[in-house]
């Protein structure tokens, strides 16, 4: 079993074993029946999904949730068709790159920007499941678990819970589980995870990986970060969507935030957030595999400074990331605008220049607020869309 080697906490040489993660693990196939009856039992989720599942009746989708006896079939059958089902008319196309890049068959951590709270690793998964390979496991803060049979749902789609409200003497105890959990699972279950590379999305589209991340990835074996970091078969993901639904909800948030101090997101902004990322139109979306990071891992400088090794790691998966965007026009037309250059003027026409810009326009228009400062909202969408671009150029 893998021990715990951090210093001065209670999870000292400590064996994990399977029961020791019931707070934040997926279900498992046992448990299948007893959280489809929760969740038919439950009328807040009813009502959620009642308008999805049309024509078909309540009690056709009863008989159809009963009959499921395992995760990979509820996945496959219930999560994956309300999936394809919002996909259809919201996505243009939707592929996975570079595959040959990563031995699918193992076991991995896949680390990627964050850009839609639940599609993320939602379509990586379909993708995966659409090449014959087995789906992630996924990470899922618990912020966004705002009902319980929002939790029961993720947790019957092989999420686990990064618990995030805890108090300050909490959060070392917290990270250590959740790491022992993340190493069990890929290095003995042979299980790949998903997570982002940060804590909620970027929402200017500035993709940065956090090394408190990272840390906590390490901390089931303090004494040798750079071995803990190379067990997990780390694999850096990029996505790229060529629209983001949410983008004026975030422009609506950076307005808030910078007129407001004590601005805080409430648990009802989250829903609107997953909901319209969910429901709106994305265009073209690509998930393009970037190389497995261990043989650039080795290239870290052999300092005993740990966060110096972090940085470095975190900046190798950057690195990767901004290289393997896949861009679009809206990308090449915020560019030029935000640069006020015309770099890209050769990769779009100037009908689509004009698409991008009424686009904006359209999104600005969506967002309610008093005393809206349109210059500022047009010029924080631009930057999103921008950022890809500028990143890239900067490898």
């Amino acid at each position: 079993m893998i021990q715990d080697n951090t210093n001065g906490n209670d999870n000292k040489n400590k064996n994990y074993t399977e029961t020791n993660f019931d707070d934040i693990r997926p279900l498992r196939d046992a448990e299948v029946k007893e959280a489809i009856e929760s969740l038919l039992n439950d009328e807040f989720f009813k009502k959620a999904v009642t308008n999805y599942i049309a024509p078909m009746s309540w009690d056709d989708f009863t008989k159809l949730l009963r009959g499921y006896n395992t995760i990979d079939d509820f996945q496959e059958n219930v999560i994956y068709t309300l999936i394809n089902k919002f996909v259809k008319g919201n996505i243009d196309k939707l592929w996975l790159t570079n595959p040959e890049n990563v031995d699918l068959a193992e076991s991995h951590i896949y680390i990627s920007n964050h850009r839609d709270i639940v599609l993320d690793a939602a379509l990586f998964n379909v993708l995966l499941s659409e090449e014959g390979f087995k789906t992630t496991e996924v990470a899922i803060g618990d912020n966004l678990l705002i009902y319980p049979w929002i939790t029961t749902l993720v947790r019957l789609n092989k999420s686990f819970i990064v618990k995030r409200g805890v108090s300050i003497r909490q959060i070392i105890e917290t990270s250590t589980h959740l790491s022992h959990y993340i190493h069990k699972t890929v290095r003995e279950v042979n299980q790949s995870v998903w997570i982002a590379q940060r804590e909620g999305r970027a929402k200017d589209s500035n993709d940065r990986t956090q090394t408190s991340l990272l840390k906590m990835l390490a901390l089931v074996n303090s004494k040798d970060t750079l071995g803990s970091i190379k067990a997990l078969n780390m694999v850096p993901l990029s996505i790229s969507y060529e629209f983001d639904p949410c983008d004026f909800l975030k422009a609506k948030e950076f307005q808030l935030k910078r007129d407001f101090d004590d601005y805080k997101k409430t648990n009802q902004d989250d829903l609107i957030n997953m909901l319209t990322g969910i429901a709106g139109y994305k265009g073209r979306v690509c998930f393009n595999l970037c190389k497995p990071l261990n043989d650039k891992i080795d290239t870290v400088s052999k300092t005993t400074n740990k966060a110096v090794i972090l940085q470095e790691i975190a900046n190798l998966i950057d690195e990767e990331i901004f290289k393997n965007y896949e861009f679009f026009p809206p990308n090449y037309v915020a560019y030029d605008l935000f640069t006020n250059k015309d770099k890209f003027a050769d990769k779009y026409t100037s009908e689509e220049k004009e698409a991008f810009e009424a686009y904006i326009d359209k999104q600005v228009n969506k967002i309610d607020l008093e005393n809206k400062d349109i210059p500022f909202l047009k010029d924080k969408i631009t930057e999103m869309y921008a950022n890809t671009l500028i990143n890239h150029l900067s490898v």
